[in-house]
């Protein structure tokens, strides 16, 4: 897994700690963008050009880390439905696994009735991460009361879908930071898999300024986009689902599904043409 193809390696280096020391107190507004990597490319050589300072972090000489994400759900998929139809009390468990250190957690992000989000986790053992333990289903049962998300209830949390893929984090002048995905890959718990080499989803994270590297994407014709890798990667592999809120971006990034069965229409439940 290498950043050598989009040009991320012929930026400086900067390490772990001092990503944090100098990126971790911003008020954070995040922005996400899905762009082809043949762009992508052009709109980091335009930075590194234009924008002195830009440093990528590096651990142990690389540049790029293997990330796999285990999304879980209600039989009835409540977490995704939240989300595609757009209601104001939302919610995601997931496993997150660093392959590259070993280090794994149990996230479960709550989304309120003041359109907040908040992320608690709880340190995972790796090789679980396909499953949720009776411990982690107690844990994110707790949180899910707490924040008052009553769709689950006594139902169980099943594995639904895997997502891969390999990050590297940018540190930008302005204190900003980017995190760039590439080998993208999601699976279903069955074993249908979805893979986009030829895509990235780009995501800023800055003050309430937009960074330079949102400026730079601006200007190249990409624009911020609302998506969830749970949310688009379930709709592309599942065209049964509804999945207006992601249209546009399986319209115009992702291959059209296998399936002939037409998709649902998110606020009405009834197919869409």
């Amino acid at each position: 897994m290498s950043a050598g193809k989009t040009g991320l390696d012929s930026f400086d280096t900067v390490g772990l700690a001092e990503l944090v020391a100098t990126a971790a107190l911003l008020t954070r507004v995040d922005r996400k963008y899905v762009i082809r990597r043949s762009d992508l490319t052009h709109v980091l050589s335009a930075l590194q050009d234009q924008v002195p300072g830009v440093r990528v972090l590096q651990e142990d000489g690389a540049r790029a880390f293997a990330y796999e994400s285990m999304y879980f759900d209600t039989p009835d998929l409540a977490s995704y439905l939240a989300a595609a139809r757009k209601r104001r009390r939302r919610f995601k468990v997931r496993t997150r696994a660093y392959l590259d250190s070993g280090a794994c957690y149990l996230e479960v992000k709550t989304r309120g009735g003041r359109s907040t989000t908040v992320k608690d986790r709880l340190g995972y053992d790796i090789a679980a991460r396909d499953t949720l333990t009776e411990e982690g289903w107690r844990y994110a049962a707790g949180i899910l009361d707490e924040a008052g998300i009553d769709e689950v209830g006594d139902q169980r949390l099943d594995p639904i879908l895997a997502t891969r893929y390999g990050r590297s984090t940018m540190l930008l002048p302005s204190g900003s930071r980017a995190t760039v995905d590439l080998d993208l890959e999601w699976e279903l718990d069955g074993g249908e898999t979805l893979r986009l080499p030829d895509l990235a989803i780009v995501e800023s994270k800055s003050g309430s300024a937009p960074s330079e590297l949102d400026r730079l994407l601006w200007r190249s014709g990409t624009r911020p986009v609302g998506i969830s890798k749970y949310g688009v990667g379930l709709a592309a592999l599942r065209p049964d689902l509804p999945a207006n809120k992601w249209s546009r971006v399986l319209r115009r990034h992702f291959p059209a599904p296998s399936s002939a069965q037409p998709r649902l229409s998110a606020a009405t439940g009834v197919h869409a043409a």
